[in-house]
């Protein structure tokens, strides 16, 4: 991998992050404005499952955001675009769609099959 696609994949992981924590960052705030009473009680069902999915959205951000600095480590150690199971180069496609990924397309392709087969 070259050098622009380190910079490339570290101002993408950059960004990704920003955009996290910036909706991270609305949800706060709009769950503090909104504390709206309901005189029904089904509307305040409805808005209270709206905030645990909302909640939950959230959390798995605060996840997404842990591997994105795993990532950038990666970057700044020399070890990222290498797949953690063989060792060989992980493709740039695969790296653009899932920038986070530790894995090759063949040994995710592998891991999966694993799951599948112990989940039956």
């Amino acid at each position: 991998m070259k050098n622009s696609d380190f910079e490339y994949f570290r101002n993408l992981l950059r960004n990704m992050r920003e955009e996290i924590q910036q909706k991270g960052e609305n949800t706060i705030e709009d769950m503090t404005e909104d504390r709206e009473m309901y005189a029904d009680p089904a509307d305040r069902a409805s808005a209270e499952s709206d905030r645990a999915f909302i909640l939950r959205l959230r959390d798995r951000d605060r996840k997404l955001i842990y591997k994105i600095d795993q990532a950038l480590d990666r970057i700044d150690e020399g070890s990222f675009g290498i797949c953690d199971e063989c060792g060989e180069d992980i493709s740039i496609p695969r790296l653009k769609a899932r920038p986070v990924t530790t894995l090759c397309i063949k040994c995710k392709s592998r891991q999966e099959q694993q799951e599948a087969m112990q989940g039956d």
